[in-house]
């Protein structure tokens, strides 16, 4: 349960503040300074090359370093070992004239942190759940208190709030101390499932077991704290709770990860847990859910040809499954029960034609037909896009999308008896208040089916990501957790006592239509837009498609046709690229930079299926050159200095910005690439690490003829230009990533074996430890040295 109480466990680091003393000597006479040569830049290491030729279809090529990835070869990874460290040493070099500034922005970045690491209460039921870190521990505590004995609760951080003196009762009860699971997974611990019963007694959660690299299933007995006996299980994917609480379902996953097993597990039986499926085809990946009112526990299996969907009864788990629905081909949908109507929201191809937004349909769950009939419940609307639906007892609400407005709006449930399609606004949608320049809308945990408020998290390039409680019967509103930058502190909204004052301020909104909804004072937001302006631009592709490009910059430090810039791409899975509000790029901001976002194709930002299809697969060649228009626009518009503009990738949106690089390296200054995708060829080809369908879906199948050659053009290890000069880049990467390190190291050797040196455009290995993902003081020294690292090669 509680997803947002995902608990990822942190370990502390210190900053260590080195201090450069000058030492000064004294002397009667004046001798003039000599002038000493300026020290020879440090020489990049050099990586043994052992080619190695391969052929696949008609092609022949010669991989020099492909033994960086044979992780069965003791000799090449005692030789990996020591370049490794030839690679890190060199970082340090390059990197050693930055030390005072990387401490400067490292102590920025901190200072910006939210150091109160506590949830805001999440109600379920009688519960408010929620999340904190006790003082001089490394790890949080999950807790509950009952709500009928919190309404003066104003903070957890007290030592009188954990008692009730007029009761006599103590009020919190801690269900969980990962301080204590640490010690039981030695001293690391990451939690990746969290779900407590719906009869609020057992608490079903998986940990992650380093040793063993996968995840390990507990159940533990809230009343009295202790472990379960049963069910322990390890390569844990998902759960759901049935029969009231009184059993579990869990996936576990073969040795390549695959989820393809389901079990059921008696709470408190000494009997074997039962198989209730088990996916013989290597292709078919399982996954399950439970409906939010507890009724049925969904099971979908997809593989590139077939998607589907079974329901179990969660009163008689035992009593097989039901098949409801099925696609071709992988598709998204997910299936929700409302007073004996399923609901699906899907974006299956219609009638064999793909469909270029989700959509949403209804059945009664007692349908005799078969296959069963599927009613459209709202007729589309080719400017309303709805994004995403989440449901409680008394209304649908719907995430939806105008061009780039985003809206939320709240439908009164149950819906008409209609078997037509209706339009939304024949419903009477109320939409529900939101700032400005909002970028994704992301639904909270919404645990409590009953309950008529329900949480959504608001985010924006200009504002901190805003956790907002909305009221579905009044259109009241309430922003429970949301860091001001402005004070350097976070609001976290307990209890009555604490909001009433600032409810009547903010919650005095009512409902209305979605052009009618004006933005709220920016202060009730906590909206930086009076310091850091947010504009959109539309930029032409070499073939005419229009990419959306977002530009933050700060109003007073920006300068007119000389700021530096940063451009950030993704591009893949029809993902959304992430534009929220970031602190550690205000040091970036504030030094006069622009930072701009591209919705290339094969994301989610340019709207629809479609937008993502054009940029995967034999069509990823459409990414790259929206990419290079997007940089080529900021120059040529002067919004940021020719030779000035960097860029930065993440996984696959190092593919990106790498391929850009290949395509037109004198383009950039420099670039940042962490733990990026470079070496497409060899790793869909030859999977070190297990890859999905939806790999697969995304990147093109080397079986394909037509698809294998697209992949050798758009990878990046395998089109570095010869003899040409390239940026600047720093390449992040570890041992435990879902693109190895080798693609990382492979990828920098061959750039500096077939391009020109210049030590003023170096090429960078940094290898981060496996815990930085989880440590947010680690976050902010790489942060830092990123940053450094771009001032130093293109604001210098």
């Amino acid at each position: 349960m509680l997803r947002h109480l995902r608990t990822t466990v942190r370990h502390r680091s210190t900053i260590i503040l080195w201090h450069h003393h000058n030492h000064y000597h004294r002397s009667a006479k004046y001798n003039p300074p000599k002038t000493a040569n300026p020290p020879s830049p440090p020489k990049p290491p050099k990586a043994p090359q052992k080619p190695q030729t391969f052929t696949f279809h008609d092609v022949t090529w010669e991989d020099p370093y492909s033994w960086m990835s044979s992780l069965q070869d003791k000799v090449a990874m005692r030789h990996m070992d020591m370049y490794m460290e030839q690679e890190e040493k060199y970082t340090e070099a390059v990197m050693s004239d930055t030390e005072r500034l990387q401490t400067k922005l490292q102590s920025e970045m901190a200072s910006r942190l939210n150091f109160d690491l506590s949830t805001p209460p999440l109600r379920w039921g009688p519960w408010l759940y929620y999340r904190r870190v006790e003082e001089g521990k490394q790890y949080p505590v999950l807790c509950r208190r009952l709500a009928s004995l919190n309404e003066e609760f104003i903070s957890h951080k007290s030592p009188s709030s954990g008692f009730d003196f007029t009761s006599g009762k103590r009020i919190e009860q801690k269900l969980l101390d990962y301080n204590q699971e640490a010690e039981r997974f030695g001293g690391y611990a990451y939690e990746e499932l969290s779900e407590i019963s719906p009869d609020h007694k057992f608490l079903a959660y998986t940990m992650y077991d380093k040793d063993n690299d996968y995840f390990k299933l507990s159940v533990r007995n809230l009343n009295s704290g202790a472990l379960c006996s049963k069910p322990h299980a390890n390569r844990v994917s998902n759960l759901a709770w049935v029969k009231d609480g009184q059993a579990l379902l869990y996936v576990v996953t073969d040795e390549n990860k695959r989820p393809y097993r389901i079990y059921c597990s008696m709470i408190g039986s000494t009997d074997e847990d039962v198989l209730l499926l088990e996916e013989q085809d290597e292709n078919v990946y399982v996954n399950i859910r439970h409906t939010k009112d507890f009724h049925f526990v969904t099971v979908n299996t997809f593989s590139p040809t077939l998607s589907k969907v079974f329901l179990i009864n969660a009163a008689d788990p035992f009593s097989g499954m039901n098949l409801v629905w099925e696609s071709e081909g992988i598709v998204h949908c997910v299936l929700e029960h409302h007073q004996g109507y399923l609901y699906l929201f899907t974006d299956a191809p219609k009638d064999g034609q793909i469909i270029d937004s989700h959509y949403l349909l209804r059945s009664p769950v007692d349908s005799s037909s078969n296959p069963r009939i599927w009613e459209n419940v709202f007729i589309g609307d080719q400017n309303l896009v709805i994004e995403d639906v989440d449901f409680c007892n008394s209304h649908l609400v719907l995430i939806t999308r105008e061009g780039r407005k985003y809206g939320i709006c709240s439908v009164a449930l149950p819906l008409p008896g209609w078997k037509q399609a209706v339009h939304l606004r024949e419903l009477q949608p109320h939409f529900l208040p939101l700032p400005k320049h909002v970028c994704n809308i992301s639904p909270g945990p919404n645990y409590d089916y009953y309950s008529k408020t329900m949480r959504f998290t608001i985010s924006s390039p200009v504002m901190p990501d805003a956790v907002v409680d909305y009221d579905l019967s009044n259109g009241k509103w309430n922003i429970v957790q949301q860091q001001n930058m402005l004070h350097e502190r976070t609001r976290i909204l307990y209890g009555t006592a604490l909001s009433s004052a600032i409810a009547e301020k903010t919650t005095n909104v009512r409902f209305s239509s979605m052009n009618d909804v004006k933005s709220e004072d920016r202060n009730l937001w906590n909206d930086l837009s009076e310091f850091y302006a947010c504009e959109h631009h539309d930029v032409s592709s070499y073939d005419g498609a229009m990419v959306p490009l977002t530009i933050v910059y700060s109003r007073k430090n920006r300068k007119d046709n000389q700021s530096p810039g940063l451009l950030h791409g993704h591009g893949a899975y029809g993902e959304i690229l992430d534009k929220r509000w970031r602190s550690e790029l205000k040091s970036l901001l504030d030094r006069s930079w622009i930072v701009a976002y591209a919705d290339v194709r094969g994301g989610g930002g340019g709207g629809g299926k479609k937008w993502h299809h054009d940029g995967r697969r034999t069509k990823k060649q459409n990414s790259i050159k929206d990419f290079i228009s997007c940089a080529k626009y900021l120059v040529e518009k002067e919004i940021v200095q020719e030779n000035k503009l960097a860029g930065w990738g993440y996984s696959v949106g190092g593919l990106l910005v790498a391929s850009a690089i290949n395509c037109c390296p004198d383009l950039f200054r420099a670039a940042v690439l962490k733990v990026p995708f470079l070496d497409a060829t060899n790793t869909l080809l030859y999977p070190i690490l297990p890859l999905t369908a939806a790999d697969y879906e995304e990147f093109g199948y080397p079986g394909d003829i037509d698809e294998f050659h697209a992949i050798r053009k758009f990878s990046p290890y395998d089109n570095i230009q010869k003899d040409a000069l390239y940026p600047a880049v720093l390449v992040s990467s570890s041992f435990k990533t879902r693109f190895g390190v080798w693609e990382a190291a492979k990828w920098v050797a061959r750039v500096r074996e077939q391009t020109i040196y210049d030590p003023k455009h170096p090429i960078l290995l940094n290898l981060t430890i496996d815990i930085v993902e989880e440590n947010r003081y680690l976050q902010c020294k790489e942060s830092a040295l990123e940053t450094a690292f771009l001032l130093k090669t293109v604001d210098s």
